[in-house]
């Protein structure tokens, strides 16, 4: 029995993850005309704010931030393997924020903040740009995707908890 219970729990986190990931892919795809101009303004961040009720998702989130870079993005291998970095970083820190009952607005601030000055450390040496240029940009630009997942959190935690997902 428990066996079973174990298989249908790590099916529903597959699953989950699947999903995560294309839907991260989906929106990028969608909002893409603005998700790679000067000011990145990423919707699909805001989903990072998942890992908050869903550790789990710290990796899918990540490989999904580098499936879109290497779909969408046209600055090759070294943008791909920093935007999963990033999202590892990202949603990470989110998880941990839940793990230790942190104040749920703290959810926006790594979407902003590593976000804005984790990609420009490697975005200013593959467009020859000021890293302190890009980082402006960035922070500008995650602020939108910074306080979506904070809303995002707020408005899935009551769900969840009625049908005991978390």
């Amino acid at each position: 029995m428990k066996e079973t219970a174990l298989k249908s729990n790590q099916t529903r986190k597959l699953t989950i993850s699947a999903i995560m990931i294309a839907l991260y892919v989906v929106i990028m795809a969608t909002t893409s005309t603005f998700s790679f101009g000067a000011y990145q303004i990423r919707i699909a961040t805001s989903l990072y704010a998942l890992s908050y009720f869903f550790p789990f998702l710290v990796f899918p989130l990540g490989l999904a931030n580098a499936l879109s870079n290497f779909f969408f993005g046209v600055l090759g291998p070294i943008d791909v393997l920093g935007g999963f970095i990033i999202g590892i970083s990202v949603s990470g820190a989110i998880a941990l924020i839940r793990r230790f009952n942190l104040p749920r607005w703290l959810v926006a601030l790594p979407i902003i903040f590593i976000i804005g000055f984790g990609v420009p450390a490697y975005l200013a040496i593959l467009l020859d740009v000021p890293y302190w240029v890009l980082v402006v940009n960035l922070l500008i630009g995650q602020l939108i995707p910074g306080i979506a997942g904070v809303i995002l959190t707020q408005a899935l935690e009551k769900p969840l908890k009625s049908r005991k997902v978390i």
